[in-house]
């Protein structure tokens, strides 16, 4: 985990508001939803057998027995020369063994919460609380905060990490959502000046036919096993579709042979895939169907994507997404489509970095340099002008001497250095000079104001 401090807040700042103008112009309302939730939400929808349920989670018992089981489980541990971080999570190991062989029965449903790893479950989870799906139309939500993940720390990897998403739910699978809801990410993307991106699509099939292509898909693995790593080699079993996500570069040829999911996929998925594509180009979006784009979970359907940015070096995808139509149903809710992504913010802003493509984000577009008292009361007024036409305004507290007050203003990183002194105010012009490239001019109030306005514009 780490802080984000000024100036590079405010350019996460720029980034969260332009996507919320981005998504408001596409019919999208803002949810904000809980930091925790209940472990249950996250292993009925994600998976308990998954490694983020069962490795990545940050996960407490919300009980004063259980919290009491868990404190006297940490305190065996002491002489057993484990670490702190290792007498954690055996604790909770140990704890959690506990519950599941029906030591605490007697206690009902033992409320287990966790740090949110991801908000598509918790979107869900609201649209079946909040009756979400007794609204007209398509109910399109998006959302801006932080996830959490117990997991290794990589390049632009956090365990407090941070998301833009939205999700549309509704009646609908309609190929034109899927559409649009990726013309609406690339506009973003094209906003906040994140050049490069590269859309990669697929279609995993239905209920129907992406069962009999994971038996296929099994099979082939079956016979090229002994020429897989050992995480490969685990996930034939587990989950064959994640093999083609493998980055392992002695993998990439055998992967290549493997059978291709546009080949299994049915006539309804077919079409989908197809009237998708018409979509994409009636709105003049382009990408490239990689068939080995996939989700491993049971409840994705169709349409699947991800978008790259440069910056990044191999782990280069800044955000992905894909059709759910059947979580709702799987968390309790009524019959219901869905689709969304997830835009990693950290990653995004890495790659802007890495690029050069950050904005300006001075901490101070003017620097009020004032001397006198009476010049004090002139920059106090001129100071809430400026600031109430949105300009950042920095007005000494004490009166400092002119050198000085200019180094101050350079060292904060100002535009501008307004001067106000007695023979300013006699003459009703104030001196405006510019840091940049020392440059002066004598204004008087209105024009400075026009003056300033202007400059913001073509800025």
């Amino acid at each position: 985990m780490r802080d984000i401090l000024p100036p590079e807040s405010a350019q996460w700042n720029r980034v969260e508001h332009i996507a919320r103008e981005v998504f408001k112009a596409y019919g999208f309302g803002e949810i904000r939803l809980p930091i925790f939730e209940r472990a249950r939400l996250f292993e009925r929808s994600v998976g308990g057998e998954t490694e983020i349920v069962s490795k990545e989670l940050h996960m407490w018992i919300d009980s004063p027995r259980t919290n009491e089981a868990l404190r006297q489980a940490r305190n065996a541990l002491v002489h057993e020369g484990w670490t702190d971080e290792q007498k954690v999570g055996e604790a909770h190991k140990r704890l959690i063994e506990s519950i599941n062989s029906g030591f605490f029965d007697s206690m009902g449903e033992v409320p287990r919460i966790v740090l949110r790893p991801e908000a598509t479950a918790s979107v869900c989870r609201a649209y079946i609380e909040h009756g979400m799906h007794t609204r007209p139309g398509n109910t399109k939500l998006y959302y801006i905060g932080p996830m959490f993940r117990r997991e290794r720390p990589q390049k632009g990897r956090y365990r407090q990490f941070y998301q833009i998403g939205a999700e549309v739910l509704g009646q609908s699978d309609a190929p034109a959502i899927d559409a649009e809801l990726v013309e609406m990410l690339l506009h973003f993307f094209a906003r906040i000046g994140l050049d490069g991106c590269t859309l990669y699509y697929n279609s995993i099939g239905c209920r129907e036919c992406r069962p009999k292509y994971v038996a296929a898909l099994k099979a082939a693995l079956e016979k090229v096993k002994d020429r897989l790593g050992p995480d490969s080699q685990r996930r034939i079993e587990t989950n064959p579709l994640r093999v083609l996500d493998s980055k392992v570069e002695s993998e990439q040829a055998v992967i290549e042979t493997l059978p291709r999911i546009t080949d299994h996929l049915c006539a309804a998925c077919r079409e989908h895939l197809a009237a998708l594509k018409q979509q994409f180009a009636l709105r003049g979006i382009e990408g490239t169907e990689n068939w080995r784009l996939v989700r491993g979970l049971d409840y994705y359907t169709r349409t699947t994507f991800e978008i790259t940015a440069p910056g990044l070096g191999s782990q280069n995808a800044v955000c992905g997404g894909g059709r759910y139509d059947g979580l709702v149903e799987l968390l309790g809710g009524p019959p219901t489509k869905g689709i969304g992504f997830a835009i990693g913010t950290d990653r995004v802003m890495l790659s802007l970095a890495e690029t050069g493509r950050l904005a300006d984000t001075a901490a101070c577009d003017v620097f009020v340099t004032w001397m006198g008292a009476a010049a004090q009361a002139h920059a106090i007024r001129l100071a809430r002008k400026l600031r109430d036409t949105g300009f950042r305004v920095e007005v000494p507290a004490e009166e400092m001497k002119f050198r000085k007050s200019l180094d101050l203003a350079n060292r904060l990183g100002a535009r501008y250095a307004l001067i106000i002194g007695e023979n300013e105010i006699a003459a009703g012009r104030y001196a405006l000079k510019r840091l940049a490239d020392a440059v002066q001019k004598e204004l008087t109030e209105g024009e400075l104001l026009e003056f300033l306005k202007g400059d913001r514009a073509i800025g």
